[in-house]
């Protein structure tokens, strides 16, 4: 099977108050439970992004806006879709890219 990052940008908009943050962390959990085996890395969130310039300066701040990623394996690119657009990231809205992973050559 072929492995796919699915990556979250922006932040989506913030929870109104604890219960609800709680309560999109249920849904959250029940669509990573909802894929199965085909969860190969299930939440990283990402933060204090910095860029390292090609002279090798680093500033504070990402180009992308990327906030995290999960890695899914599944059998083709519309499989792949299929698990992103049930996604609750985008309930809040968020957004998601999908890329297909290549095996590089060691």
């Amino acid at each position: 099977m072929t492995q796919f990052m699915i990556t979250y940008l922006g932040m989506g908009n913030p929870p109104a108050s604890k219960e609800e943050g709680m309560a999109h962390m249920a849904k959250y959990k029940a669509w990573l439970d909802s894929l199965g085996e085909a969860v190969v890395s299930p939440a990283n969130p990402l933060k204090n992004t910095h860029v390292v310039a090609p002279d090798g300066s680093a500033s504070e701040g990402g180009k992308t806006g990327m906030s995290g990623f999960t890695l899914v394996q599944a059998e083709s690119y519309e499989q792949a879709l299929e698990m992103a657009k049930s996604c609750p990231f985008l309930e809040v809205g968020g957004s998601l890219e999908v890329s297909e992973m290549i095996e590089m050559p060691m």
